[in-house]
């Protein structure tokens, strides 16, 4: 019977053996797992930080490439406008060009009609003054004829009084 005991002592050893080589085997299958989780969360993590990485280098990109798109659609609506309003400076400027034409124009011929004006009022003044001299000689004329008759006729009378 003690051969039989050693088969006995031998099992339950070999069955505490076993649960702990099977503790050991799930410890270790616990830390594999535990360790591969760990790994593929870091490898997530850095994976994820990549991608952020990523993201904002391409919105960056992709910001710039718009704002250049944007540049060059104001660019072209600044260029045409500016050539718009430079067309309507331009229309603005002859007309304007033609009116000072038009009021120089207006002006010499105001001018001319005032040196018209200015010369034929000067010719009825002098006809005017021409007018009033030969009255003023006519009248003096007359009052020297009056006085000469007066003169004449005093004269008679002086003489006639000293006569008579």
């Amino acid at each position: 019977m003690p051969g039989k005991r050693r088969p006995r002592a031998a099992a339950p050893v070999a069955a505490e053996d076993e649960l702990l080589l099977l503790q050991r085997q799930a410890l270790a299958e616990e830390e594999a797992a535990k360790t591969k989780r760990e790994m593929l969360s870091r490898f997530l993590n850095d994976k994820l930080a990549k991608e952020k990485r990523s993201s904002t280098l391409n919105l960056h990109k992709l910001n710039a490439q718009w704002r250049a798109v944007l540049r060059d659609t104001k660019d072209k609506e600044l260029r045409q406008d500016m050539e718009i309003l430079s067309q309507t400076f331009e229309r603005v400027m002859d007309c304007k060009d033609s009116v000072i034409e038009s009021l120089a124009t207006d002006l010499e011929e105001a001018e001319e009609q005032h040196a018209q004006a200015l010369r034929s009022h000067l010719h009825n003044v002098d006809r005017l003054l021409q007018l009033q001299r030969c009255r003023l000689t006519c009248l003096e004329e007359g009052y020297d004829a009056q006085l000469e008759a007066l003169k004449t006729e005093f004269e008679a009378e002086r003489y006639k009084d000293g006569e008579g």
